[in-house]
């Protein structure tokens, strides 16, 4: 009988909680990036893997996946998402500072003979040139795979 009561006491609160207004909405730093294109195709090298890339410019930063092959003796086939939020705009266009977070195969190794690709996540620090014509990057990232 307590344990209910208990269940029902937690789902009550729940509720409660739920309902509380969030003020803080992250600040959409892109949104007058009216001369970006919204949607950009591209390619590029990520820790040997070899990759087409698919970018979103949206008003609160830049959403990606990759997809390639990392360049082994298998072309073992790697992907990852991400998305970059704007830390430090410098003023020229959108170029600056952006703080990302991303997921997918991060590398390839050899295990007993064959070549496997290792999930993981990480976290990078890029600047990015962003106006009208291009969309350019380069990151330095961490992550920890399995």
């Amino acid at each position: 009988m307590k344990k209910s009561y208990l269940l029902l006491a937690v789902l009550a609160f729940n509720g409660v909680v739920h309902a509380e207004e969030n003020p803080y909405m992250p600040e959409a730093k892109l949104k007058g990036a009216k001369d970006v294109a919204t949607w950009n195709i591209g390619a590029g090298f990520t820790k040997k893997l070899l990759h087409a890339n698919l970018e979103w410019v949206n008003p609160y930063g830049i959403a990606y996946a990759k997809v390639g092959a990392f360049l082994n003796d298998d072309n073992e086939p790697g992907a990852q998402i991400g998305f970059r939020y704007p830390y430090y705009l410098t003023g020229t266009d959108k170029n600056g500072y952006y703080l990302g977070l991303y997921a997918g195969h991060l590398d390839s190794k050899n295990y007993g003979g064959k070549q496997k690709g290792n999930l993981g996540v990480g976290t990078d620090l890029a600047f990015v040139w962003l106006n009208s014509d291009r969309i350019s990057t380069f990151s330095v990232g961490a992550g920890v795979r399995d």
